[in-house]
């Protein structure tokens, strides 16, 4: 059984209640260690870690609330177990919305308190021979609508299947398909990772397909592209949605034949490579549009897994603040060791409209600024109120610029196509194809009377 010997340290300064419950859990199967206070807990943690703590909220000195705000800041994934009387009810439901496995109101059933440290092992269990979680580490989590993606994505990872990954920007689809690909039997052949939207369109080609010597002016030696390198691995093609049609076709050709033709050469070569791609647009709508083509669609869209914004799964935000402050402390080589509770109570309840990305840059922000080690409240508060500038990918705030500079021309010019061409210093080809890709209308910007001639015909 999961709780076998499993080792929990006990909490409380009443020795009565201590020396009891010592005796019900080891007759239970359990390694128990019981100590008065939090600072001798934390003495403990630091010698021998537990598997499961069980603290009182009322402690002389630091109290339980503090003591599990400073084990969420040292040991993300240690479950933590209040006991609480009556008085303290509020702060324990609190301290459960911000990652506390369970509460307990004394005088508590023995069996309760059996069956809630039974469930807290079990949703933390350490990997076994059999169940290796390493291939997730990068996804923290204990909400329930990220466990239930996580068991699914580990049962497509076992297939050949290629995978949709939908989400909003900055939610870690990357880190889902790198998870994936560690979880599938390509573990130990190449991930390769790649932004369709962050390569210029006309270098695109060659990146993902290669190119023999001379195909193009400065192709001065022949190069092999991203789908070869991949081969026998994995290849993650973020943002799909931006990728243009002409690569579509030739995607879909790779998808069909499994060879890759490199540019400016007829010789195929035959690959093995499992497609994982990722968007943040509304693909239904761009295969309406014109924008996708609906047999690509279908070849990358075998299985879907999306990806929940943050807001949907507050109940991480702590521990991936409490994970990013480590990490980012350590960079920074700062003492800073935790939030104080009403920061961390602010961080759970911000908005987050750039997600888990978002979250990093102000955690980054606080601890850039932090002078003591707990976080206060104030700085949370200052870095939630600076501008998002940098929740936008460099993608999507160039994406932002270009619509809004074609935007500016397109009424400058009353909608005339050629003029507005002419100003950008683009031919009318090009100009056409950027107004398709941001759903651009040009007659839409002209005023009532303006006739403007066939400008195709010009």
């Amino acid at each position: 059984m999961i709780q076998a010997k499993a080792h929990l340290l006990l909490v409380d300064d009443d020795a009565d209640l201590l020396r009891l419950l010592s005796l019900r859990l080891s007759a239970s199967g359990y390694r128990v260690s019981a100590v008065g206070s939090a600072e001798a807990a934390l003495a403990r943690l630091s010698i021998d870690l537990p598997r499961l703590v069980i603290s009182d909220v009322r402690l002389p000195g630091r109290d339980g609330l503090a003591l599990f705000q400073e084990i969420r800041s040292l040991h993300p994934a240690l479950p933590v177990i209040l006991l609480t009387a009556h008085g303290t009810i509020p702060d324990a439901v609190e301290a459960t919305s911000l990652g506390a496995s369970a509460y307990l109101t004394k005088p508590f059933d023995a069996k309760v308190l059996l069956d809630r440290i039974a469930q807290a092992l079990e949703l933390t269990a350490p990997a076994s021979a059999d169940s290796d979680e390493s291939w997730r580490a990068d996804l923290l989590s204990r909400s329930q609508v990220m466990a239930d993606l996580l068991a699914e994505a580990r049962l497509v990872a076992a297939s050949e299947a290629s995978i949709l990954i939908r989400g909003e920007s900055g939610t870690g689809k990357e880190l889902l398909a790198r998870a994936i690909h560690r979880a599938s039997r390509r573990a130990k052949a190449p991930f390769i990772a790649v932004n369709c939207g962050a390569i210029p369109e006309a270098l695109l080609e060659s990146e993902l397909f290669g190119h023999v010597k001379g195909a193009f002016t400065g192709a001065v030696a022949s190069r092999e592209g991203l789908l070869q390198a991949a081969d026998g691995g994995t290849l993650f093609l973020d943002e799909i949605g931006d990728m243009p049609l002409l690569l579509q076709v030739k995607l879909l050709r790779v998808l069909q034949e499994r060879v890759v033709r490199q540019l400016g050469s007829d010789q195929p070569r035959a690959v093995d490579v499992r497609i994982l791609s990722a968007t943040h647009r509304d693909l239904d709508s761009a295969m309406l549009d014109g924008q996708f083509r609906e047999d690509l669609y279908y070849r990358l869209n075998v299985i879907t897994l999306t990806l929940p914004a943050l807001s949907q799964r507050r109940e991480d935000i702590g521990l991936l603040a409490s994970r990013f402050l480590l990490t980012v402390a350590a960079k920074y080589e700062k003492n800073v060791r935790g939030f104080a509770h009403d920061a961390l109570e602010a961080l759970t309840t911000a908005a987050w409209p750039g997600n888990v990305r978002q979250l990093y840059n102000v955690v980054e922000h606080v601890c850039a600024l932090a002078s003591a080690p707990l976080v206060p409240l104030a700085l949370v508060q200052r870095a939630l109120r600076v501008p998002s500038l940098e929740v936008l990918s460099y993608v999507e705030a160039k994406a932002r610029f270009e619509r809004n500079y074609l935007v500016q021309l397109l009424k400058l010019t009353d909608g005339n196509v050629a003029d507005a061409a002419r100003l950008a210093q683009r031919n009318r080809t090009e100009f056409y194809r950027l107004l398709q890709k941001y759903d651009l209308n040009a007659s839409l910007f002209r005023t009532e009377g303006t006739v403007v001639a066939d400008e195709r015909q010009e």
